[in-house]
């Protein structure tokens, strides 16, 4: 139904990743509605597969903010290496 995590080095602003957020909240929210008329198997699952998706878009949205405030994760890595080798020549 829907793609996979987002890939840290795409250009998928955190804006991109919070639209699409607010679109299956809002579809989510119209299958709760249906399953409060009764109890339909195909809902319930489909609940689940828009709640799994949540959970990855909001990961996917923490790494995207990390890292724009932050730094591409192998930059960071070889800074913290290079101050560790530092430190220890000291």
């Amino acid at each position: 139904m829907h793609a996979g995590l987002y890939a840290f080095s795409s250009i998928v602003s955190p804006n991109q990743i919070h639209a699409e957020i607010d679109q299956l909240s809002a579809e989510r929210q119209v299958l709760w509605q249906q399953l409060s008329v009764g109890l339909d198997p195909n809902v319930k699952s489909e609940i689940k597969n828009i709640d799994d998706r949540l959970q990855e878009l909001w990961h996917s949205l923490r790494l995207e903010k990390a890292r724009l405030r932050f730094g591409e994760r192998d930059e960071i890595v070889r800074r913290a290496r290079a101050e560790e080798r530092l430190e220890r020549a000291a």
